[in-house]
């Protein structure tokens, strides 16, 4: 959440308000009280708590500073409102934005707090991943072409002895690993689409492959440069991460579901 990042118009007129401006005058429930309307102690509370969940701290000076801050746009929000500017169609549209943001961040909010994930769903969800991942994981290099004549052609080159990395520069669609000579660095054969991993199970190390392998992405030329026994993390040191794998997808799936039941034309 970025609530306390001020425009640098609020940013210069607080660099001067800041020293002058005190609590000392807040009644109970109330921060302050501009031209009759009252800024609740409520809404100073909230930027509070949204900074501590950003490591800040919660001090005397900083619920100043937000307490000048909530001043400032108090003022300038009712000197809007006096020109019309509430009425443009740029600012209209922006309030309707901001509007939806904050309702669809308390639906997904609201959501994750009533459909919990258990710990026997994010164990089953580990045990899955690591069975997946396999025992092995693979150092290995390729070569990606748009054709499979293309990458027949690159094969018989390598056999001839030429260089896997200078034809991965020169030849390879892989933005990714190109310039790096077509290294994929050390991976499961899990976490490649299933052409792929399947391969990389059945080289021998410093083995090439002799046909191109098909996938979705084109035609690749792949060489296996190493193997080892694969160190999976415990489930400790990953369980947070699963869990909020899980939740974006528990929330994908609940708005694929609204998607599904709306009228959309």
């Amino acid at each position: 959440m970025e609530t306390m990042k001020t425009p640098l118009i609020l940013a210069l007129v607080l660099a001067g308000s800041c020293v002058t401006a005190t609590c000392n005058a807040q009644t109970a429930g109330v921060v302050a009280k501009i031209n009759g309307t009252t800024i609740p102690q409520s809404r100073l509370d909230f930027l509070v708590k949204a900074n501590l969940t950003q490591g800040q701290q919660d001090t005397p000076e900083i619920r100043t500073r937000i307490r000048d801050v909530l001043i400032v746009r108090e003022l300038l929000s009712q000197e809007a409102v006096k020109k019309g500017l509430d009425k443009g169609p740029d600012v209209t549209i922006q309030l309707e934005l901001q509007r939806q943001e904050v309702l669809s961040n308390a639906f997904v909010q609201d959501y994750v707090r009533d459909n919990p994930i258990s710990e026997d769903v994010i164990k089953k969800e580990y045990d899955r991943a690591k069975l997946q991942a396999g025992d092995k994981e693979y150092k290995a290099r390729h070569i990606l072409v748009k054709s499979e004549d293309e990458a027949k052609q690159v094969i018989a080159q390598l056999k001839k002895g030429g260089n896997f990395e200078k034809l991965a520069a020169q030849k390879s669609e892989d933005p990714g690993s190109k310039d790096k000579g077509g290294d994929l660095d050390w991976a499961p054969a899990g976490r490649y689409v299933p052409q792929f991993g399947e391969v990389l199970k059945k080289l021998k190390k410093g083995q090439l492959t002799d046909a191109p392998v098909q996938t979705q992405f084109g035609w690749h030329v792949v060489r296996l440069e190493d193997e080892r026994p694969m160190k999976f993390p415990a489930l400790e040191g990953v369980k947070g991460q699963i869990q909020q794998n899980l939740q974006r997808q528990a929330v994908d799936k609940a708005i694929a579901d609204l998607r599904a039941k709306a009228k959309i034309e």
